[in-house]
């Protein structure tokens, strides 16, 4: 049973501004050079200020993710990841990406991931549930091990703008950044069978499904299970 409107807290426009601007730099929804959307759309679109919006570009300004040319208007760094490697964009900032061995990311997504579910229950959106089985809908359908790999990221990573919490947004991007430069990806090319992708596609969706309902319980324990699965094919141990 979903709760009452007055339960469902309203995010703040500000951090859902900021993460759907560097989401939309980080996956390449704007292209290097291209023009973004004009500061009174995007104020409109969220609900801000102008000189809140004006304190979020200068954010990006600062990290050389964007210039603003005067009477033209704001576009995408021509180097938009920031042009070192081993630096991500994360709660606002540009942090050095860290090794961790997989067993190490592990721990760290069982006590992460399991905190967020609070936060989604209370601010996501119908827009966020849509998302979210958008991804599984996709990886379900996904024709090679690449395909289900990119949208079962997708899925945690849409779980975690649906907290529109953009501190949380920020340490999952580089959890998610640690596990593509390290070993992770050859381990699960391994692991990864038919039967092993259908459990994990009908896990994501009971986890989707408890969130879609407000059931925090429920969703955290899935959740932690889920990621408790995916350890013990991963690693061999519970």
């Amino acid at each position: 049973m979903l709760p009452s409107p007055s339960l469902q807290v309203r995010a703040d426009p500000v951090q859902a501004l900021r993460a759907e601007l560097l989401d939309g730099l980080r996956t390449g929804k704007w292209a290097p050079g291209s023009r973004l959307p004009t500061e009174r759309s995007l104020c409109a679109d969220f609900g801000v200020s102008r000189s809140a919006l004006r304190r979020v570009l200068q954010e990006l300004r600062d990290q050389g993710l964007i210039v603003q040319k005067v009477g033209s208007g704001t576009y995408v760094s021509d180097t938009p990841s920031g042009a070192a490697p081993g630096i991500v964009a994360a709660a606002g900032k540009l942090l050095a990406i860290p090794s961790a061995s997989p067993a190490e990311i592990m721990e760290a997504r069982l006590l992460l991931e399991p905190m967020i579910v609070e936060l989604i229950v209370s601010n996501a959106t119908l827009a966020d549930f849509e998302r979210l089985e958008s991804c599984c809908a996709r990886s379900e359908a996904a024709d090679t091990l690449e395909e289900f790999e990119h949208w079962d990221n997708a899925l945690h990573e849409q779980l975690a703008l649906a907290t529109h919490n953009a501190l949380f947004v920020g340490m999952f991007r580089l959890l998610a950044e640690v596990r593509n430069s390290g070993e992770w990806g050859f381990l699960k090319k391994k692991i990864v069978t038919p039967e092993r992708r259908r459990e994990y596609e009908a896990e994501h969706r009971r986890i989707v499904q408890a969130l879609k309902h407000r059931d925090a319980d429920t969703a955290r324990r899935e959740i932690f299970e889920h990621i408790v699965h995916a350890r013990t094919n991963l690693l061999g141990r519970i």
